[in-house]
C-alpha cells in the first residue's frame, strides 16, 4: 500500500525494492503521486508498470486537473502549474478520471477519507470518527493524506483505520520512507519504514524546479525535516 509518493522517485524505488523483497504481489495506489515532486515523469512511469496495481485518486491528481479547485495560495498554484507542464494535459486528465475508493479483499481503500479527498483521521481517536467513515462497512479502512502512519480502531464504530503514511514526504519526524504490506485476504497489516537517500530527493527539488515560483524550496525543506 503506497500513498502519498509526491513525486520522489528515490523513496518509491527504495519502497518498491523492499516490497518486492518480502514477495508483495499486488499494489494498492493511494494517491498523490506526483504534484510537488522532482520526478513526476518517471514516478508516473515507474507506478505504470507495477504489476497488479489498484489505483485510487488523491487531491493532488483533482487539482492538477482542475487548479481552480485548489488553494489560491501561490505556492501550490505554481506546484501545479510545474506538474502540468511536465506531465501534460492527456496524463493529468487519466489520473483524473482515477476512481476515489476501492474495495479489495474486504479492506476499504480512499486517499483521506471516505467523504472526503482532504479530510482525513487523526493520530488519536476523536470525535470526527464517525463523520469521517461515512457509509463504510469494511471491518478495515485504510487511507493516507495526513502523511502521519499509524493505526488504531475507530472511535465511533468497530473499523480498524490504517494509515500507511507518506512513501515521498513523511510529516512525523523520521525521514524514512512509509508505506504498509497487507496480507490477503483480510491478513495482518503491517506498518513499514525504508531508509533512502531523502538529501538527493531534497537537492533534486531544488534543482529541478527552483526557479517555479519557490514552491521548490519549501517541498526540499519538508523532506529534510520530514515535517510540515
Amino acid at each position: 500500500m503506497l500513498y502519498d509518493i509526491h513525486g520522489n522517485l528515490g523513496a518509491l524505488e527504495a519502497v518498491l525494492a523492499d516490497a518486492e523483497a518480502t514477495g508483495a504481489e499486488r499494489f494498492l495506489l493511494g494517491g498523490d503521486f506526483t504534484l510537488f515532486g522532482a520526478w513526476p515523469c518517471e514516478t508516473l512511469t515507474r507506478l505504470s508498470a507495477l504489476p497488479a496495481a489498484t489505483w485510487v485518486r488523491g487531491n493532488g491528481e483533482r487539482w492538477t486537473a482542475h487548479p481552480a479547485q485548489a488553494p489560491a495560495d501561490a505556492t501550490i498554484q505554481a506546484a501545479i502549474t510545474s506538474c502540468v507542464g511536465a506531465l501534460g494535459i492527456e496524463a493529468i486528465a487519466e489520473l483524473d478520471r482515477l476512481a476515489t475508493a476501492a474495495d479489495v479483499d474486504g479492506v476499504h481503500f480512499v486517499h483521506a477519507s471516505p467523504i472526503s479527498d482532504l479530510r482525513s483521521f487523526a493520530a488519536a481517536p476523536n470525535d470526527e470518527d464517525g463523520e469521517l467513515l461515512g457509509p463504510i462497512s469494511a471491518g478495515r479502512l485504510v487511507f493516507g493524506h495526513t502523511h502521519l502512519q499509524f493505526r488504531r480502531a475507530a472511535a465511533a464504530a468497530d473499523v480498524e483505520l490504517a494509515n500507511p503514511g507518506s512513501v515521498g514526504m513523511p510529516f512525523d519526524g523520521d525521514r524514512r520512507a512509509a508505506y504498509a504490506l497487507l496480507e490477503r485476504p483480510g491478513g495482518a497489516l503491517e506498518l513499514k519504514r525504508v531508509a533512502y537517500d531523502w538529501a538527493a530527493s531534497a537537492a533534486a527539488v531544488r534543482e529541478r524546479f527552483g526557479a517555479d515560483g519557490g514552491w521548490a524550496e519549501i517541498v526540499a525543506g519538508r523532506i529534510e525535516r520530514a515535517a510540515f
